[in-house]
């Protein structure tokens, strides 16, 4: 997983009780500078969760962002969303809900390094739904 903190930080490695229902989860480091070391991380300082399919990624990929582009079958609420640094992402979600601390999105480009993503609500500056969020 990527974990990226409403501050820019990020950390990269793997977890065994991340949850949405609890506050805190543990990482462990795979960065060369602190391998092995765990992280506590707490949920309200965090901007997304990323499930990845790897940790390097491909920065040579350049990542479909719009429903229209996208190869795969969307299932779900398609979700449009603009965090409070300015990064828009689109996806999909089968458990949106606005009463809860975040939701999971599955990006449109199923080719994404990002299986799927964890969103922390409160570090969303807008959201649109439906036909809102694009076509």
């Amino acid at each position: 997983m990527v974990v990226h903190f409403r501050k820019g930080k990020l950390l990269k490695g793997y977890t065994h009780d991340f949850t949405p229902a609890k506050d805190v989860f543990h990482l462990t480091s795979e960065q060369a500078e602190d391998r092995g070391k765990i992280h506590e991380v707490h949920i309200d300082d965090l901007k997304a969760v990323f499930f990845v399919k790897t940790l390097e990624g491909n920065k040579d990929y350049v990542e479909t962002k719009r429903f229209e582009e996208g190869t795969g079958t969307a299932q779900g609420l398609k979700i449009k969303l603009e965090f409070f640094d300015g990064e828009i992402m689109s996806g999909t979600s089968l458990g949106y809900n606005p009463n809860r601390k975040g939701f999971f999105v599955i990006p449109v480009d199923p080719q994404s390094n990002n299986d799927r993503i964890y969103v922390v609500r409160s570090a969303l500056r807008d959201i649109r739904l439906g036909k809102d969020a694009g076509t």
